[in-house]
């Protein structure tokens, strides 16, 4: 069963037997860790195993200590570390050999990175998902960190005013652990007092992080806002700019031959399924179709491979002409920067 991280406390009255912690967030993964720990010495669970599959590791140390007798404690945790998230033939069956034999004094969690679809499809995760809770710790984005920020905020009595909000979702979007521990800064600094966006300026320097698929949909839904932002941040970083052209022959490819099955009344069906574009993001490619005519979109692929040429002729990196570029998914800045001469 799936449960989201932000509704773990729910469902800690009663622990199950196994929990799966898998995601690319590590403050979120360590949140729920803590929670987890934290409900199962209430509830007797005072020992705990920690096991790693690395090369040298046997499937059958996690069979002993499900068996195993505690001579400390009569409920034991188990958590064992999968890097990989693979646990190969051998593991998934001895991890559902130990599942279909329920052991009410054993609470396992497993942990390891972001799972691929063909991981989360895979018959040993849909059987442990069937029988186990899984925690996606996957780092929120847009709305999402927004309604986390505002959870975190409460929960360490902070007050802040709309701009103090607003310059700390700019300030830390992507990067949870560096937001966390500004706000238990801030509740240090500033305990029961409400604090403006002028203070958070003189305490924090930019540390949200992003990456070129957040550009993409930022391009997509128009954000010129947050797309300038992000262009800095990852520039900032030392992202290779021939990634984020990458990024942007993506977008600007995929809307060409969109645009240009639509002038032509086919279908977009086809092509949503070729360029793997899912139902959630359809409505962004869609906003973009009605926003820019092919020959804009054109214009803007000519304006990529440009840069492109220059970065690979002259070793030129044109973070200006991106930026530029970038503004183009606005139709209105086309007129403007066609004055220019871009």
């Amino acid at each position: 069963m799936r449960v989201y991280p932000d509704q773990l406390h729910r469902h800690l009255g009663q622990l199950a037997q196994c929990y799966l912690l898998f995601g690319d967030d590590p403050w979120l993964q360590e949140h729920c860790k803590d929670q987890l720990l934290a409900a199962a010495r209430q509830q007797g669970f005072e020992e705990r195993v920690q096991l790693e599959q690395d090369n040298s590791f046997n499937w059958q140390e996690l069979a002993n200590e499900w068996q195993a007798m505690s001579l400390f404690a009569s409920r034991r945790i188990i958590e064992l570390h999968l890097p990989q998230a693979k646990p190969g033939s051998e593991g998934s069956a001895m991890l559902l050999s130990l599942l279909q034999a329920p052991n009410p004094d054993i609470l396992l969690l497993l942990r390891g990175p972001k799972l691929a679809a063909e991981q989360t499809n895979s018959k040993w995760f849909k059987a442990l998902d069937s029988a186990c809770i899984y925690l996606p710790c996957l780092t929120p984005e847009g709305p999402q960190f927004q309604r986390w920020l505002d959870g975190r905020t409460q929960a360490h009595r902070l007050s802040l005013s709309p701009d103090a909000r607003t310059l700390l979702l700019s300030l830390y979007e992507g990067n949870l652990l560096a937001a966390d521990q500004a706000m238990q800064l801030l509740a240090l600094l500033s305990p029961g007092r409400r604090i403006e966006a002028a203070e958070l300026e003189q305490y924090f320097d930019d540390q949200s992080r992003f990456t070129v698929f957040q550009l993409g949909d930022a391009l997509l839904g128009n954000q010129q806002a947050r797309v300038q932002h992000m262009l800095a941040q990852l520039k900032a970083e030392g992202t290779a700019l021939p990634i984020v052209l990458w990024a942007l022959f993506r977008e600007l490819t995929t809307l060409v031959a969109l645009q240009g099955a639509r002038q032509r009344r086919e279908p977009l069906q086809p092509l949503w399924s070729k360029y793997r574009i899912w139902d959630k993001r359809q409505p962004l490619y869609e906003a973009s179709l009605k926003r820019l005519e092919l020959t804009q979109l054109e214009h803007m692929l000519a304006m990529a491979g440009a840069i492109e040429l220059k970065l690979k002729q002259r070793g030129e990196e044109d973070w200006t002409g991106i930026s530029h570029l970038c503004l183009l998914f606005d139709p209105a800045a086309h007129a403007t920067l066609g004055h220019l001469g871009l």
